[in-house]
Order: structure tokens, then sequence, then C-alpha cells
């Protein structure tokens, strides 16, 4: 039985490694992440291993006081009154971890009679030996977390001082929980679960427990007259932090309504933030064997970039994780979407060949998942660039919004699939809804250039400009720089216009004339082949 479970960072394996083998001679069952087996749930097996733990050893050094997940195994461990530090290197500790005694093992060489190791051991066994008295009842472990993030909704609290509105704060939860479950890339616990655990007086972390999940969203409603103010907090349980809050104010004129324009609100900003603290704990873990999910959020980190070295690496975590799940949407999508930037931009000496693995992984993706709106998203978005269908790209995405209305990425998939058709309005329209529901995200600077894009093709070219000038500032994006460069050239601008497709030129090989491949509307394409012909010092037709 592993009693014993280690924490520390990669750059330590030596050092943890002898003191691992040490424990193990002397008896002591111990857990580290070197034994997680090929192809196992990274994430998952971690956090199994350490809630079964009776006692968990931190090893600090350096590295591992700048680790956030070291740090949220230590809190943790703290909070459980099962902590033991060690320092196998030089270092000041996390703040509040200083007041604890660890034992220096910075000069220790793997000898069992070394006095340090043996001040280990005896605190070992001591603290093993306090654990529940034989006969005892042990507690029941805490379901094992899933693959993919979980999320609880705990019960809005009800600060209206009136009992006769907990309805309407109970009502909010069913309404998020309703509006998080559309998102199939998070396991959402029902709301009858949740509202189960009202007035129960648990902890987040008993909640989490409990409830097999790490991230908790906790709320409150006070409500006056026809004013109401709703307020949010997401939480990772694990740790306790908190890593996303908001406060709504409005009015009550239809209390449905109020509670449904809320939910997609709280919902599309939770996935993506849910999605970053993913990424961000993904990087953080030492390379190991990691599953297919790891692989996945690793190559989203690196794709979001959007330069060749991050999109090629990205396709390569992506052909490991499909490697180990062939199947697996998300992953198939993903990669769909690399084929393509490596086609667009010409990082490929055999371009027709990237071009058709992207339609095929992408309408593979459809196959295997045609009911999550992400699939559906990148799937009209591959087949309306690359097989320039655009009625079946935007029954897709029709599809997508009706599936989940509260997801950022689907609007400003949709709204940049109707760029350049006869639907310019919706395409701003949509635009607007996903730079609303997820304001700060990485996507930002995307969504604004295509907002100039659209703009562009309805004749404002001074909005146009700023728009996709803060577009390419922000991301690298070889599009923006051929409509930044047709925006100033209807502007009148010529040396912008020129430096801007000069830019562009050093980007892409693509010629510029291309860019309008992927659009049908003829407005906007004569106003770009103006432009362009306006920077290029020629007369325009």
């Amino acid at each position: 039985m592993n009693e014993v479970f280690v924490s520390y960072k990669r750059e330590n394996l030596a050092a943890v490694g002898r003191l691992v083998e040490a424990l193990r001679a002397e008896g002591v069952g111990v857990w580290w992440d070197q034994d997680i087996p090929p192809n196992a749930p990274w994430e998952a097996t971690i956090e199994a291993a350490l809630a079964a733990a009776k006692l968990v050893i931190v090893a600090w050094s350096p590295t591992a006081v700048a680790s956030e997940n070291v740090k949220a195994e230590a809190r943790w461990a703290r909070g459980q009154g099962r902590l033991l530090q060690v320092f196998v290197e030089a270092c000041e500790p996390p703040l509040f971890f200083g007041e604890r005694q660890g034992v220096d093992l910075k000069a220790w060489a793997g000898e069992a009679t070394d006095a340090a190791f043996r001040s280990v051991l005896a605190t070992v066994r001591e603290g093993l030996s306090a654990t529940a008295p034989d006969g005892a009842s042990q507690p029941e472990a805490p379901p094992a977390l899933p693959t993919r993030p979980s999320i609880a909704v705990l019960p809005f609290a009800n600060l209206s001082g009136d009992p006769d509105q907990d309805y309407f704060a109970d009502g909010m939860v069913v309404e998020v929980v309703a509006a998080l479950s559309r998102f199939r890339s998070l396991l959402v616990i029902a709301s009858g679960s949740s509202l189960a655990l009202k007035g129960k007086g648990l902890t987040p972390r008993q909640v989490a427990d409990q409830l097999g999940v790490r991230y908790l969203l906790d709320g409150s409603v006070r409500r006056s007259a026809d004013r109401v103010r709703i307020a949010v907090q997401l939480i990772d349980a694990f740790d306790g932090t908190q890593i996303w809050a908001q406060r709504f104010d409005d009015t009550i004129d239809d209390v449905f309504d109020l509670q449904d324009k809320v939910a997609l609100a709280v919902a599309g900003a939770i996935e993506p933030t849910v999605r970053d603290s993913e990424m961000r704990r993904a990087s953080d873990r030492p390379p190991g064997t990691p599953g297919s999910y790891d692989l996945l959020l690793r190559a989203l980190s690196r794709q979001r970039t959007l330069d060749r070295p991050g999109v090629l690496a990205a396709q390569e975590l992506l052909g490991r994780a499909l490697e180990l799940e062939p199947d697996y949407a998300s992953a198939l999508a993903q990669a769909g979407l690399g084929h393509f930037l490596i086609f667009i931009s010409g990082w490929s000496d055999d371009p027709d060949l990237e071009q058709r693995s992207a339609i095929r992984v992408a309408r593979r993706a459809l196959q295997l998942a045609p009911d999550d709106a992400m699939i559906l998203a990148h799937a009209a978005f591959i087949i309306s660039r690359l097989e320039h269908d655009q009625a079946a790209a935007i029954a897709l995405l029709d599809r997508a919004l009706a599936v989940n209305p509260g997801s950022s990425m689907v609007w400003g998939f949709s709204g940049v699939v109707r760029v350049g058709t006869d639907d310019v309005g919706l395409a701003l329209d949509h635009l607007a809804t996903a730079l609303r529901l997820d304001p700060l995200g990485p996507e930002r600077p995307h969504w604004t250039g295509w907002t100039g894009v659209a703009q562009f093709q309805q004749g404002r070219f001074v909005e146009a400009a700023a728009n996709v000038r803060a577009w390419v500032q922000q991301a690298d994006a070889p599009i923006g720089q051929g409509f930044l460069a047709a925006s100033y050239g209807q502007l009148g601008q010529i040396e912008a216009a020129r430096a801007a497709l000069e830019r562009y030129r050093r980007a892409t090989p693509m010629p510029v004339e291309e860019v309008l491949d992927a659009f049908p509307d003829e407005t906007l394409r004569r106003l770009f082949r103006q432009g362009i012909a306006l920077a290029e010092g020629e007369q325009p037709s």
C-alpha cells in the first residue's frame, strides 16, 4: 500500500529518487509520478494517489517553489494535516510554509544511516501511526477526478434577506449548470447533486471531494425591489485559489430571461478560463508519459502562437495523442486546423497534402462528434476556407450555435465564416457576441481583426484599418496584413499600404490575390483589388 506521496520538480529527480528508494528499503509504501504506467491519464492518476496518501512529502527547491503544481499539492497536504517538508536544494519556501520545520537533505547522498534521513523516517513513521486506530472506520476515498476538467456549481447564497427569494438563487444554479453542460469539454455535475448540498456547511474542498470535481463555481444573489446583483467566482478546489470572478447588475423585467442571459455569460467566460487553467497545469507537469488529453492541452498552448514553430510543435503533439486514441475527435479537429495553418502559410513542401489532410481530419472529427459545437465550428471553418462551400459551412455553424449558444469560440467562427458573404451584418453581430462572451481571451485579437475585415467589406475603411492594425500587432496574421494594405490603399495612405503589403509578402508565399479565394462577395473583392492596386502604385480598375 502506498501511504506516502512525494511531490517534487523534475529537476530534482536524482535527489528525490534516492529518498524514495531509501524509504522503500525501510518498508514504507511510497508513491511518486515515476510509478504512473504508460498511457495512464497523468493528472487523474496523480490526484487519485494524492487523495489516498496518508502523508505527503514535499521536496523544496527553487524550481519546486516556482511550480504551481507543487505548491498546490503542498497547500492541500497542509490543509489535511499531512505535510512533511524536506529541502533538497537551498531555497526560501513559499509564503506561509516557512513557519513549518523542514528536514535538510541538501547534503544527503543516500546513506540509510544518515541523521537527516533517520529524522525523515521517524517523522514518516510517526505520521503513519497517527492515522485511525485499528477497527476504526476509514473515510471513503473521494471519487477519482475524470480526465477532462470537472466542475460543480455550488448553491447560490440568497443575500436578499427574504427567504422567499431562494427560488431565484436556486433557479440560477439550474440555468448555469444547463449552460455549462453544453460544453462537451467539461464534465458538469447535475444541479440536483449541487442543490442537495445546500445548508450542509461543507468547505469547498469537502464538496469537491464528495462530487469528484476540481473546479467549483460559487455565487450569491442580492435582490432589492426590481434590481438584482449576481456575483460569481470560479475556484480551483484543489488549492482554494480563485481563478475568475464577475458581477452582474440588472433589472428584473423578466426573471427567466435574466437567468438565461446571466447563465450564458457565466458559461461563456468559464469554459475558456478553465481551458487556460488546464493548459497551464499541463505545461507545468514533468515530461513522463502523458495521455492523449494532456497532449491535446500542450498542443493547444503551442498552436495559439500561430507561428511556424508553435504550429509544427502542436502537430507533433497531436500526432502522439492520435496514436494513443485514433478516434479522439477534439485532437482531430485541432490537427485539421494545424494542417490548414501550414497550408495557408506556405510552411510545407507539399501544400496539396496539407490541404487534403486538413479536410480529411476535419470531416473525420465531424463524423465522430456531430453534436459537439466546437467540432462543428472547426469543421465549418475548414469547409468554408478549403472547400469553398459557404452554404454547408454556415449550416454547420447554425447547428453549433443551437447546440451551444454560450461558446464564444463558436460565435467567433460563425462571424469569421460569414465575413465576405452577403450576411456581413450578421457576421459583425456574431463577432461582437464572441467578444462580449470572452472579452479578455487570447482569441480577442482575431475576432477584432475579422471585425475590421467585415467593416472593410462595408467600405468603413478608417474603422477597418484600426481593427485590422490591432490584429496584426497582437498576432501573426498574414491575411490581416493584406487587408491592412488594402485599407490604407483605399484611404490614400500609400506608404503605410506599401509597408503592410511588404510585411504580408514576408509572412507568406501565397500571392496576395489568393486572399480573395475565401470571400465570394463581389463588393469585398472589388474593394480589396482596388486597395492593393493603390498600394502597388497602380491605377485601380
